[in-house]
């Protein structure tokens, strides 16, 4: 009862945010209402004087719900499919990944990018987006306004990818009579889901392919996400390290920063995998994904509420360049891999 007291007020704007936010992401998926809630979020908070009744229940709803977002994700994964269908693309998401981080670090050392910007944006960048961000958030202890400038610039970049690759591919001369190679890039060099479902919509569409790309993009998708666990796992074995030195050698548990969410995204994973195998329809689990994207949705609402949106664009250059870089390194991995491996 007391929980409810101290954070109806904070939920209840976030939710009055978040609903509108969904149904408009529903209507224009290249924009998403995760982009649509911080945006809107953002602009709500200018008109707010107090905000102190709000604070709680705000703050609940960025961190705790972010983490909840997170676990629900596992559900409608079934691994085995992925890493059958999916190893594949491994070598490709191997790589993206690791250029996407290599160059994050070596921007932030030349630029003075500040660490947990360039790691969200690093991270989110070569993942999955907003997932890996949130996903990532809780583990370095990043903060709303960090989170938000690390969503906008994944954005901005997304929305850029879904609409040139169509005719990129088109250009580099992808195969027209399957969607593999297509589908391969862009579930490797999009970071979020719903650009990686448009722009391989897209390509079907444009040479009559039903949906053999998007099935093929999703799925290589999907796999990328996994790598939000052995990431995030890292992230936390070195904020423990770094937290341990910054403390004058008092040591710094990992079990104090352990993000066991990650755990329970996990657990949900194996548990869809099991299930189907024992002959469950993966569809089943659809109404938790939808709860998961919801609630991913829900958080952004709350990061934007925490967000001085001037503060942001008077900061956010840097971090743009940091996400252009990324972007531009996982798209020409993406293709040299695919050229080397014979897939183009």
């Amino acid at each position: 009862m007391d929980f409810f007291k101290t954070n109806y007020k904070g939920l209840l704007l976030c939710l009055c945010i978040a609903i509108p936010s969904w149904f408009a992401g529903k209507a224009f998926p290249i924009i998403g209402g995760a982009v649509i809630a911080i945006i809107a979020g953002m602009i709500i908070t200018l008109f707010i004087k107090d905000k102190s009744s709000l604070e709680s229940g705000i703050k609940f709803t960025s961190k705790k719900v972010l983490q909840w977002a997170v676990v629900l994700l596992g559900f409608g994964m079934n691994l085995m499919v992925i890493l059958e269908t999916g190893k594949q693309s491994l070598p490709i998401i191997i790589s993206t990944i690791a250029i996407s981080l290599v160059i994050a670090y070596v921007l932030h050392r030349i630029m003075h990018i500040p660490n947990k910007i360039s790691t969200l944006v690093g991270v989110g960048s070569s993942i999955c987006g907003g997932s890996a961000v949130a996903a990532t958030a809780p583990v370095i202890d990043a903060d709303d306004e960090e989170v938000a400038q690390a969503i906008s610039v994944i954005f901005f970049f997304n929305v850029l990818a879904a609409l040139i690759f169509p005719t990129l591919g088109s250009m580099l001369g992808f195969s027209y009579d399957t969607g593999t190679a297509f589908g391969i890039f862009s579930g490797t060099a999009v970071n979020d889901t719903s650009s990686v479902t448009a722009a391989a919509s897209t390509w079907d569409s444009m040479w009559n392919l039903g949906s053999a790309t998007l099935d093929t993009a999703v799925t290589v998708k999907l796999t990328r996400t996994l790598a939000i666990i052995p990431i995030t796992l890292v992230l936390a074995f070195m904020r423990t390290r770094t937290e341990s030195t910054q403390s004058n050698g008092t040591k710094v548990r990992l079990k104090s920063i352990f993000p066991m969410f990650i755990l329970y995204f996990i657990l949900a994973s194996v548990i869809t995998t099991i299930s189907v195998s024992a002959g469950a329809d993966l569809a089943v689990f659809n109404p938790v994904k939808e709860l998961s994207k919801f609630f991913i949705v829900l958080a952004m609402a709350a990061i934007g509420l925490n967000t001085n949106i001037i503060k942001l664009i008077k900061t956010g250059g840097k971090p743009i360049v940091l996400g252009f870089f990324c972007w531009v390194g996982i798209t020409g991995v993406s293709l040299v891999m695919q050229h080397f491996m014979g897939l183009w």
